[in-house]
């Protein structure tokens, strides 16, 4: 099994301006080709975190998903981010992940920010993705997720625990608390994406996105409201060695989740 290298992009974003942030973000990316296997972008990169569906939604063959399988193509590199999608009749927080060959998979935001009035705008989707990538199985969630552990409970099939999120800053301590809880709980390396600067309601961000390792550690410099990418290599055999020196998923309650 090889290791894996991970590149997180903390930025701010341009507030409801799809061509400005890709402009944005298609510099940023191809600054990083040659040097990494996985881009990871926050929870609704192009647009912020707006309910604007109308104005903003795209379908699967529209210009972000197009942008986001060129991008993938030129610099070599898989890039996961959502956005606001239309299928059929319905508008979707979707996460893309996109590979040099093209889609690999996606997934739909299981839990809608109720304080948002998020669930007034999109539908919840009601199952989750796992890929893989360099024989390392990836599992995908978005912002809120992160508040479910039943939801996020991988049952011992994830090696890598990936949330992109827009968290606001009065809540920053959740947010890496949480983080480092999935990543315990999961045995797992977990990768937390939020953005920074303030949005166009006002809300303010203060990054504060990270890279965690299997025992629940900050392995990622930190980095706390500036704009700034940092590459790690993950290390399979360090998160095996940990599994088999310390198994207690073997002892993990079974169970069904009812949608």
């Amino acid at each position: 099994m090889t290791d894996l290298k991970i590149s997180i992009i903390q930025t701010s974003l341009i507030w409801e301006d799809i061509e400005a942030n890709l402009s944005k973000f298609g510099k940023l990316i191809k600054s990083l080709a040659g040097k990494t296997d996985l881009v990871i972008l926050p929870e609704m990169f192009n647009s912020g975190f707006s309910m604007n569906r109308e104005k903003l939604a795209e379908e699967m063959n529209g210009v972000t998903i197009q942008w986001m399988r060129q991008m993938a193509r030129e610099a070599n590199l898989n890039i996961i981010g959502s956005l606001i999608v239309k299928d059929g009749e319905n508008y979707f927080n979707r996460l893309m992940w996109v590979g040099p060959g093209d889609i690999v998979g996606d997934y739909d935001k299981r839990h809608l920010f109720r304080m948002a009035e998020e669930h007034h705008y999109f539908k919840a989707g009601s199952q989750k993705f796992i890929g893989n990538l360099n024989g390392w199985n990836i599992c995908p969630l978005i912002c809120y997720d992160l508040r479910f552990p039943v939801w996020c409970r991988t049952q011992n099939e994830s090696d890598l625990m990936i949330f992109i999120a827009n968290w606001p800053e009065a809540r920053s301590h959740a947010w890496k608390t949480l983080l480092q809880a999935r990543a315990i709980e999961n045995q797992c390396y977990v990768a937390g994406v939020n953005i920074v600067g303030t949005d166009g309601n006002g809300k303010k961000y203060a990054g504060d996105s990270v890279i965690i390792d299997p025992m629940g550690k900050i392995i990622s410099s930190g980095f706390s409201g500036e704009e700034k990418i940092e590459t790690l290599t993950l290390s399979y055999d360090e998160l095996s060695n940990f599994r088999k020196s310390f198994p207690f998923g073997l002892d993990a309650d079974n169970f069904e989740i009812i949608i």
